[in-house]
């Protein structure tokens, strides 16, 4: 994707190179009606304007941020797939294999959550 082309130019490392170029592409294709586009020096990709999922690299992982409330909703479907997460990023070691059926369910759910949303991020939830 030529989107990411600058992004991906950046990494040092060729064999994460290649594993964030292939998830990417990946993404885009199973995905297409998805806008790939760089934000906050990161890759990421949205749909009607509103943040469907991220995408950044660390030393140790690389990093999917689909935002809080998607983590929330899989947390335990992220941990049995043997993922460390915060309340904003899953880190997926470089040394593991990359779970895409958990990303096929994450992404979908963010883009039928989200189809309604008219801002980039979700609202935060308002106690009561």
């Amino acid at each position: 994707m030529d989107v990411f082309a600058h992004y991906l130019a950046t990494m040092d490392d060729a064999a994460q190179r290649a594993r964030t170029c292939g998830i990417l592409e990946w993404v885009g294709a199973t995905f297409p009606a998805l806008e790939p586009k760089i934000a906050w020096n990161q890759p990421m990709f949205t749909d009607h304007g509103t943040f469907i999922i991220g995408f950044s690299t660390a030393r140790h992982h690389l990093a999917v941020a689909p935002e809080a409330a998607a983590i929330a909703h899989f947390a335990g479907r992220i941990r049995r797939a043997g993922y460390d997460h915060t309340k904003l990023l899953i880190r997926v070691p470089w040394s593991d294999e990359v779970d895409f059926a958990l990303l096929t369910t994450i992404i979908g759910f963010n883009i039928a959550d989200k189809a309604d949303c008219a801002t980039f991020w979700r609202k935060p939830a308002t106690p009561g």
